[in-house]
């Protein structure tokens, strides 16, 4: 210790590390290259066409909703029966 009941300070020597200029990033999926360049110019980016494939698949979701709850019409099938109507009589 000093004199002055000060703790010697300590040095570090720094070596410049250079990191690589690269960026790693991962291609993108193959559908969303097809929205891209299917989409005549209008979707950009690969955060467009995922915003894309999110509207259509929700859009997708609801059309099928609509189509499975509206099936029944309140219509009996036509289905024939092989005995006949048994309420006929003869």
């Amino acid at each position: 210790m000093d004199q002055n009941n000060e703790p010697p300070q300590i040095v570090f020597e720094e070596e410049s590390v250079q990191r690589p200029s690269q960026s790693f990033q991962t291609p993108a999926p193959k559908i969303v290259e097809l929205v891209i360049k299917y989409s005549g110019g209008t979707v950009k980016d690969e955060k467009q066409a995922n915003y894309v494939l999110i509207g259509f698949v929700a859009v997708t979701i609801v059309i099928m909703t609509v189509l499975l709850f509206s099936g029944g019409s309140g219509s009996k099938p036509a289905v024939p029966s092989i005995a006949g109507d048994p309420t006929e009589e003869y």
